[in-house]
């Protein structure tokens, strides 16, 4: 059985990936193309016969790297192009078996909990017209309630009718949001069901429906604004539509086919010299836990079991006080894929400032707009921001593109204070201003209170 949503990726080549990635990010050409590839291969096993389908395995792939160059980036716009689930987890949140702690096995079950997510909003996108029309009829017979007797007397429904057409206007328009409304709300009380859940997610949620069915429903009435209402309203007419069966099925399947989970801080997990902050207990054996699940094994969950054999891992990490090669050697034959990061230069931050969809500048641009303050940045005081990023990450640790967001709201605070109440509306930042603004920076050598 062929997965929809893996097949839409068939509109994506690898160069179109590579070019979507572009937008946000500037450079790491290397590791655009491995990831572009990994997932092209996505939609090319599904092309597959089914028996040659179940034997082509991911080629996971380690990002390596200083903070800061895209590492995450990549992973996580990625996910977006896909539109596959997907979950980021620090390798470090792991503690082995046999410990307190999160084990290996909780990133399955999250990534499990993404994709039904994702699944249910897919579904409910088919009947949005469909549930907007049942909440906003459930809105205003709750606020304009039907009266008795209409049908005797025409005149008296004819006002009774445009009286409910205003309300269902008002609601339309947002004017009625903060209304006070009652709702009714049905809750079903499986005590047992809890205490299942909350001591194993082997949990089944098969068995979990039937004891719900076992248990009457409970009716209340609260009180909330219109809203609130209407969110809530929508959950309760999404549920009277969607196949929670099927949704759960889809999503396991699309988890097993096309899941793609990121391990950042893997280094913090290897050995090596001073391996990092990373749980003492133990790192190689959060290492064996994380074998079998690369592998491919069956993880156990409330929906039943996933496969992970075909899940794509991620990994990324700087590897400063170690090395890939400090990994277990199983774990590192499970990522066949290594692709080394370089650090940004000075031309690279004022692409990043100037050229990539929702840059800082863009970002800082529209949050003052909305105050009605208009600021413009000229080309040298974005030469001269990149500069100063290079020059800072020389001089202190070197954290990437995350020195620009220390330097720009350095540059602005004292703008982003004072608007709107300043005469003035209209701004330009140019080199004088970046130089006078920041001048304190460079000479400051603590320059403790801009570190990030």
């Amino acid at each position: 059985m062929k997965i929809k949503q893996i097949e839409s990726a068939t509109m994506w080549t690898c160069g179109e990936i590579v070019a979507m990635l572009d937008r946000y990010i500037i450079g790491q050409g290397d590791a655009k193309k491995a990831v572009a590839i990994a997932l092209r291969n996505r939609w090319r096993r599904m092309q597959l016969p089914d028996e040659l389908r179940r034997e082509v395995v991911p080629n996971n792939i380690i990002l390596i790297g200083p903070t800061g160059v895209g590492k995450t980036e990549i992973a996580r716009r990625l996910s977006q192009i896909a539109d596959l689930p997907f979950l980021k987890v620090e390798a470090t949140k792991f503690t082995e078996k046999g410990y307190v702690g999160r084990d290996v096995d909780s990133m399955v079950r999250d990534l499990v909990e993404n994709a039904i997510s994702l699944v249910r909003r897919r579904a409910e996108a088919r009947f949005t017209a469909e549930i907007d029309n049942a909440v906003e009829d459930r809105l205003v017979d709750t606020l304009f309630p039907p009266l008795s007797g209409l049908q005797e007397d025409p005149d008296r429904r004819a006002r009774w009718e445009r009286s409910r057409d205003k309300i269902r206007k008002q609601l339309t328009e947002g004017v009625l949001d903060d209304k006070e409304v009652t709702v009714t709300t049905e809750q079903s009380k499986v005590p047992i069901a809890n205490i299942f859940t909350s001591a194993g997610e082997e949990f089944d949620a098969s068995f979990g429906e039937s004891l719900k069915n076992m248990f009457p429903k409970q009716t209340t009435e609260k009180k909330m604004s219109v809203a609130k209402a209407r969110r809530h309203l929508r959950e309760q007419e999404a549920d009277k539509r969607l196949d929670m069966d099927q949704i759960v099925t889809e999503a396991i399947e699309l988890v097993e086919n096309g899941g793609i989970i990121f391990l950042d801080e893997i280094d913090k997990i290897a050995g090596g010299r001073g391996g990092g902050s990373g749980p003492d207990v133990s790192r190689e054996g959060v290492q064996r836990d994380l074998l079998p699940i690369v592998e491919g094994a069956g993880v156990s969950t409330k929906y039943g079991p996933v496969k992970t054999d075909h899940i794509l891992f991620l990994a990324a990490g700087a590897f400063h006080m170690s090395k890939p090669s400090d990994l277990i050697p199983e774990l590192q034959g499970r990522f066949p894929i290594r692709v080394e990061l370089q650090s940004l230069t000075e031309e690279d931050f004022v692409r990043i400032l100037r050229d990539t969809e929702g840059s800082l500048i863009r970002q800082y641009i529209a949050l003052l707009g909305v105050d009605n303050c208009e600021i413009t940045f000229t080309d040298d005081a974005m030469v001269e921001l990149a500069r100063l990023a290079a020059e800072l990450n020389k001089r202190m640790e070197n954290i990437g593109a995350r020195r620009l967001q220390t330097i720009m709201a350095q540059l602005l605070d004292d703008l982003m204070f004072e608007v709107p109440d300043v005469t003035r509306h209209q701004f330009t930042v140019d080199k004088a201003f970046v130089t006078e603004r920041l001048a304190a920076i460079i000479r400051d050598e603590d320059l403790s209170r801009y570190i990030l």
